[in-house]
């Protein structure tokens, strides 16, 4: 039976206009009205640093950060831009984002950070869709902005934004911020196809505040460390823009360096840490990580993607508690967690809904399934994104006709109502009449000694309709095994039908900003010689 309809969506001209219902109107009423956050913290600790900037020495206080941003409004109003106007970013993480973050914020324009690792051509597409009356690069994206049809007005972060900057004065035009507004739009990583722009608005802000603060006990004192692309939801809102708003310090890093987070590591500088689990991966094989203060960090977050169970038994032999989830995009992005007491016992499970999260698991025609079953994964919430930007179409398809976001993901729920993760809907495969899981495959080839990561997909076969095929990335300084012994391995801990007709050894994954393996580029390869 489901649950009495959480929202009506509606989406036009890029603004989402939702109806709310029951507690999710009650939930959102509370931040009806969200104060200016950095101004407020500016109020109540403006000595205490906020951002540090870790190679090269800079550091914002919370009181700096205040006047900076509403310095920053001030030169965006200056060249123009209005209320409800684009903005974007194209550059590696670094103060100037957060300050570019709450200059929109104050003014009321809508930051868009596009995704500095994607070539032109895809970047352009971006930009026609969002829009951007003004763009901020780094020196590094100076190339790529020149030869874009769609680039607006560029400032260069590296040389023209301290100048412009320190002409313009300080603006302040609003003490609030509304609840329902868009702050900024995230692309979506694109696994399947063409990126959608989220919409992020100020309420989803402060909803994922609560679910992940009260998840993992997010303190004033606390140091987390800015090093996910903050073109991706995860660099912004686990753990940076909490943190902010809590009142703690964001240590910044451009991108991600394992010999870096060694260091702070070393030198006992973070307290919370939340990362994807090809960073984890490469942690693990960083040859002082074993070493460092490990006990010193409180928390140890881990989504994005899938996490091999390889990875969290290795955690685990170190001590380290390694707590898996699973959020997306449109979900703010907390939702689903483990907790450190239940991350040893409960590896395999990314969790249980947060606090402002309700979850259903459904079959195809919409209705709950009993605990132990599969079925589609759907969310609701005050932290769950209105829609997608200027895409009528894209956003109805999301949601359920009574309001529930569609995750795409298929779940089972246990005994104890602790998440298990299935695989995504559109990659199960039907083989011979049986329904299979990719994710369960990988799973099972990720246990093989040789084997760091592998991605199934699944391609036409004349007797089965569809088989499996197995790309495959081997562990570090590991020699490719024979396919009968893969096969061995699989038959072992699978049915027949799951096992992959074929193995292909890669020497990496096209992969998202969060890790993610883009399957429908593997897809695109096609089924190798010898598959009938």
């Amino acid at each position: 039976m489901a649950e009495e309809p959480v929202q009506d969506v509606f989406l036009g001209c890029g603004l989402a206009d939702v109806s709310l219902r029951g507690a999710d109107r009650a939930a959102r009423a509370v931040a009806a009205d969200v104060p200016d956050l950095i101004r407020k913290r500016a109020s109540l600790a403006p000595a205490d640093v906020a951002l540090e900037e870790i190679e090269s020495g800079r550091a914002l206080t919370y009181g700096a950060l205040d006047t900076r941003a509403a310095r920053v409004a001030g030169l965006l109003a200056a060249r123009g831009i209005r209320a409800g106007d684009r903005v974007a970013t194209l550059c590696r993480n670094r103060i100037a984002f957060f300050e570019l973050l709450f200059a929109c914020a104050k003014l009321g324009a809508i930051l868009v950070p596009l995704n500095w690792r994607m070539p032109p051509p895809e970047l352009d597409l971006l930009l026609a869709d969002c829009a951007p009356r003004l763009l901020f690069h780094d020196a590094e994206g100076a190339g790529p902005v020149a030869g874009l049809r769609h680039a607006p007005d560029g400032i260069c972060l590296d040389s023209e934004y301290e100048a412009a900057v320190a002409a313009v004065s300080e603006l302040d035009l609003r003490d609030s911020w509304p609840s329902e507004s868009i702050w900024y739009l995230i692309y979506t990583s694109g696994t399947t196809g063409t990126p959608k722009a989220v919409i992020y608005t100020y309420g989803m802000a402060v909803a994922n505040f609560v679910n992940i603060g009260t998840a993992i006990d997010i303190a004033g004192s606390d140091r987390t460390v800015n090093f996910l692309p903050n073109f991706h939801t995860a660099g912004i809102n686990l753990h940076s823009l909490p943190t902010l708003i809590q009142g703690g310090r964001v240590l910044i890093l451009p991108t991600f360096d394992a010999e870096q987070i060694v260091r702070l590591l070393e030198a006992e500088r973070i307290d919370t840490f939340f990362a994807v689990p090809t960073v984890y991966q490469a942690l693990l094989d960083h040859p002082r990580f074993a070493a460092v203060p490990l006990g010193r960090v409180r928390h140890w977050g881990c989504g994005g993607a899938p996490l091999p169970d390889r990875i969290a038994l290795r955690c685990r032999d170190l001590g380290l508690r390694l707590c898996n989830g699973m959020g997306m995009t449109e979900t703010g992005p907390t939702a689903l967690l483990s907790s450190p007491a239940e991350a040893w016992e409960r590896i395999g499970s990314v969790g249980r809904p947060q606090l402002l999260v309700r979850t259903r698991i459904v079959d195809a025609d919409g209705n709950d399934v009993a605990d132990g079953q599969v079925g589609e994964l759907l969310f609701a919430g005050p932290a769950v994104t209105p829609g997608y930007w200027n895409d009528a179409v894209a956003t109805r398809a999301a949601f359920t006709v009574d309001g529930w976001l569609r995750s795409g993901d298929l779940a089972r729920r246990d005994a104890d109502g602790f998440f298990h993760i299935a695989g995504r809907r559109k990659e199960m495969f039907i083989s011979g009449g049986e329904n299979v899981f990719p994710a369960e495959i990988e799973s099972v080839l990720a246990l093989h000694p040789t084997i760091a990561e592998a991605a199934v997909v699944p391609v036409p076969h004349e007797l089965w309709g569809e088989v499996g095929i197995a790309f495959v990335l081997l562990a570090a300084g590991a020699v490719a095994p024979a396919k009968s012994e893969l096969d061995d391995h699989c038959r072992a801990r699978l049915a027949g039908y799951k096992v992959p007709k074929s193995f292909i050894f890669v020497a990496d994954f096209p992969r998202t900003a969060a890790g993610k393996v883009q399957k429908h580029l593997l897809r695109a390869q096609g089924a190798p010689p010898g598959i009938s």
